[in-house]
């Protein structure tokens, strides 16, 4: 079988069981199966795909930095013959991650400066970021974590579980946690549902959310079963990450409806990768085919400055024009934000096309998705004025 019948991503296409046709339905369906048949060696890579040097001398070193995983379910959307294929940009390990720019960082978003208990990073005043876990389904070769991620990196993941429990409870103003990592639904369900319940226990917690890649990587996880133990912890929420539409398969798209119909928003988030989804049709593809899966396209990242990622950065330039070619041209619910976090610990910062053109106290002058110029007057209530439509209002509101 052709491992990519629908190279632009616009079909929700099954690639089951693809390059494993020894598999059984049973099998290929087991997210258990899909984790101990990871690709993870250079024998596994070459079995499949004609390799690069670049790619060769990339995978050769990655038990030094971030280690080679990819389930057998994404593995099946890299095309054999092609190393631009965008799937394959993502996870294939290169020798250019050895080479490392001067503004490059091992914490690019200083999360260790934040992180008053091992492994809880509280760098906004009303939520923390809980990493549970260093392991993930596949590993991402731009991967803002690689430091602590696959336990290849750098440092190694410490997390104090119970110290963080106690932190959580002191610190009244978190009213939201996310679960990160690596990824908290490869925990069993048994296990994230302990993990769950302490949170819920904690009464000014409003709500938690799960980042993950794991309905993308392992649409197998997303299991009825986990599902219903997901619903009972409401309000839950999902952010999931999906770079280029080839992504969103059948498999996919059932796994998030499955998470959808249990009542978990579901929102996205995407970097902006070179040769991956740095085009206006790839993301407009990409944000259509989000909707029809019931996630809204959330945050695109421009591309963390962690080290050795130089070879998958684009501009900003080009990411503010692939916005302003999306603002207007589709619902205003496909359109992502577009967002630095910013180097050092300084948070996201929204970074938009410029819409304003000229603002003083007198006007503000805007211009739309098509160029044309409007001019909007900088008015407000006038001091001392009552509106005439509220004479009354409450005399009859109360009677």
């Amino acid at each position: 079988m052709h491992p990519n019948p629908d190279p632009d991503g616009k079909a929700f296409v099954s690639h089951a069981p693809g390059r494993w046709p020894e598999a059984t339905p049973a099998e290929w369906n087991d997210w258990k199966w899909q984790l101990r048949n990871r690709v993870s060696s250079l024998e596994q890579l070459e079995r499949h795909l004609v390799l690069t040097a670049e790619e060769r001398a990339g995978t050769i070193l990655t038990g030094s930095k971030l280690a080679l995983g990819i389930t057998p379910h994404f593995f099946n959307l890299i095309e054999r013959d092609n190393p631009q294929c965008p799937i394959r940009r993502q996870v294939m390990p290169q020798i250019g991650e050895t080479v490392v720019d001067p503004f490059e960082m091992a914490d690019p978003v200083g999360e260790d400066a934040h992180m008053p208990v091992e492994g809880l990073v509280h760098r906004y005043p009303d939520r923390v970021l809980f990493l549970v876990t260093d392991r993930c389904a596949s590993y991402c070769r731009y991967c803002t974590r690689s430091r602590v991620v696959s336990g290849a990196g750098e440092q190694e993941l410490h997390t104090n579980f119970e110290g963080i429990f106690a932190y959580l409870e002191k610190h009244t103003e978190v009213r939201d946690v996310l679960l990160s990592g690596g990824d908290a639904l490869l925990f069993s369900d048994d296990k994230l549902d302990h993990l769950l319940t302490r949170l819920r226990a904690i009464r000014h917690i409003e709500f938690v959310r799960i980042g993950t890649r794991v309905p993308i990587f392992l649409p197998q996880r997303i299991t009825p079963e986990l599902c219903r133990m997901l619903q009972k912890h409401h309000p839950l929420w999902m952010s999931v990450h999906t770079n280029h539409p080839r992504e969103l398969t059948s498999e996919v798209r059932d796994a998030l409806g499955r998470l959808a119909d249990h009542g978990i928003p579901l929102g996205n988030q995407s970097v902006l990768l070179a040769g991956v989804n740095d085009n206006v049709e790839t993301m407009r593809t990409l944000v259509q085919k989000l909707l029809l899966c019931r996630v809204r396209p959330y945050y695109v990242y421009q591309c963390d400055l962690i080290k050795g990622s130089a070879h998958l950065r684009t501009s900003v330039r080009r990411g503010l024009e692939i916005m302003d070619a999306l603002r207007g041209h589709t619902t205003g619910y496909a359109v992502p934000q577009y967002v630095i976090d910013a180097p050092g610990g300084g948070g996201k910062i929204p970074i938009n096309p410029g819409y304003i053109l000229y603002h003083d106290s007198e006007k503000v002058v805007v211009r739309n998705y098509e160029g044309k110029i409007f001019e909007y007057p900088e008015t407000g209530p006038t001091e001392g004025v009552r509106p005439a439509a509220a004479e009354g209002f409450e005399d009859y509101l109360f009677s």
